[in-house]
This record gives structure tokens, C-alpha cells and sequence, in this order.
């Protein structure tokens, strides 16, 4: 069963932590967001493996999009 990731924040994407494949534990960061020169973490609600990202370094992203699909 797959879990989709929104950002929790408007912001830019400053840092992927995972690659599509890769595995991750409940917690672990995905990637890093930036806003107004601050980096907010966005982490893995549950464990599982990387499926998509739906978002790339540099790209502006809002609240509510999904950026990462887990399973």
C-alpha cells in the first residue's frame, strides 16, 4: 500500500535525502526544505521504500503538494 508525502510547508526544495529505491525508517528524513533561509526537514511518516519523488532540487513546492510516494 502506498503512502503519499505532501509537503507540510510552502517552500523550496533545498536537499533530497533518498533516492527513488532506497529505503527508510519512520522518521528519517526525505528532504530538506528551505524558507526565508531556514531548513525544515520533511520526514518519513512511516517506514518503507522509496517509490517516487515527485519534486526535484531548486523547485518551489506548496503546502499540501505531494512530493514523495512511499510503499
Amino acid at each position: 500500500m502506498a503512502t503519499e508525502i505532501a509537503a507540510h510547508i510552502t517552500g523550496t526544495v533545498w536537499k533530497i535525502e533518498k533516492a527513488v529505491g532506497g529505503l527508510v525508517a519512520e522518521g528519517e528524513p526525505l528532504l530538506i526544505l528551505e524558507l526565508m533561509e531556514r531548513e525544515v526537514p520533511l520526514e518519513a511518516p512511516v517506514a518503507g521504500r522509496e517509490r517516487e519523488v515527485g519534486c526535484k532540487a531548486s523547485q518551489e513546492v506548496a503546502e499540501g503538494d505531494i512530493v514523495v510516494v512511499l510503499e
